[in-house]
């Protein structure tokens, strides 16, 4: 089977914010993503322990089990999973976290706001 034939990943998007978990999961889902949704990480945990997704993407900040712990989590029970972190900032330099999320496990990192195609074009990076 080719690249180009190879089924799209699932994936799964941790967000506190309705708003943003609901148009990103639209947009995936309008380009073939068979995409679930959680508010926080425990969420996550919960969902990827039912039905495990190969993509994971995840905000840092959230109320609840937050990212970095969500991002420790996956590399240890799941750790082929591909894992993308997104932040809007949180600390003094904004973005500051995200070289924190790549060295406690994520593959990827994109900055909020991100266009939608920079999401796109990390998944595909990740799993081709």
């Amino acid at each position: 089977m080719s690249a180009a034939t190879l089924p799209l990943p699932d994936v799964l998007l941790v967000d506190d914010v309705r708003d943003l978990r609901d148009s990103l999961k639209t947009l995936l889902q309008m380009h073939g993503y068979d995409v679930r949704t959680a508010a926080d990480g425990a969420e996550a945990m919960s969902l990827q322990r039912a039905r495990p997704a190969r993509v994971l993407i995840t905000d840092l900040f959230m109320p609840g089990q937050e990212g970095m712990e969500t991002i420790a989590q996956f590399r240890r029970e799941w750790p082929k999973v591909k894992i993308i972190a997104v932040s809007g900032g949180g600390g003094v330099a904004k973005n500051s976290y995200l070289p924190a999320a790549r060295m406690a496990g994520a593959d990827a990192t994109l900055p909020k706001p991100f266009s939608f195609q920079a999401l796109v074009d990390t998944i595909k990076g990740l799993v081709s």
